[in-house]
């Protein structure tokens, strides 16, 4: 699997450890977008970055981190077919995933151990989505998304 990780200067110290657990696991390939310091950034500019590289196919999945990991999912699922899922715990993780077919997991920086993250990570990569009732669900998320779009498009007009 390959994700992109990205984060604000909140983020930052718990980014790098989680990279550094990445390199000695090496179960999981990363692309690290940002930031590279703990100088303050704005989240919506790297939360962005991730976004796109889920969506456009270079990586499998992203990885978001922030202070509280609020402003990187209200950002990350402004975009059409991102769920982003912010997870406190192992079993949010896994269930974001079989419920929720998550694509990107937002991690609190602030209010999160690394070895705990790890843990979380290693759950939310290996698990597959259940499909079943959930798949009816995801489809009118979708269905929100073209209505929302028609209704913008028209508002221009």
């Amino acid at each position: 699997m390959k994700v992109a990780i990205g984060c604000d200067h909140a983020g930052f110290g718990l980014k790098e450890a989680i990279k550094m657990e990445f390199r000695k696991d090496r179960t999981i390939e990363f692309v690290d977008v940002g930031t590279y310091s703990t100088e303050s950034v704005d989240y919506p500019d790297f939360a962005k970055k991730v976004v796109e590289k889920v969506l456009s196919g270079e990586v499998d999945r992203g990885i978001l981190i922030c202070g509280t990991g609020i402003g990187m999912s209200i950002t990350a699922n402004k975009f059409k077919g991102i769920r982003a899922t912010l997870c406190f715990n192992e079993e949010l993780a896994g269930l974001s995933r079989r419920h929720n077919d998550s694509n990107v997991l937002v991690l609190p920086g602030r209010f999160m151990e690394v070895s705990k993250a790890v843990r979380m990570i290693k759950i939310w990569q290996k698990l597959p989505f259940d499909g079943g009732r959930h798949e009816r669900r995801l489809e009118k998320i979708k269905e929100i998304e073209r209505h929302t779009e028609n209704f913008v498009s028209e508002e221009k007009q």
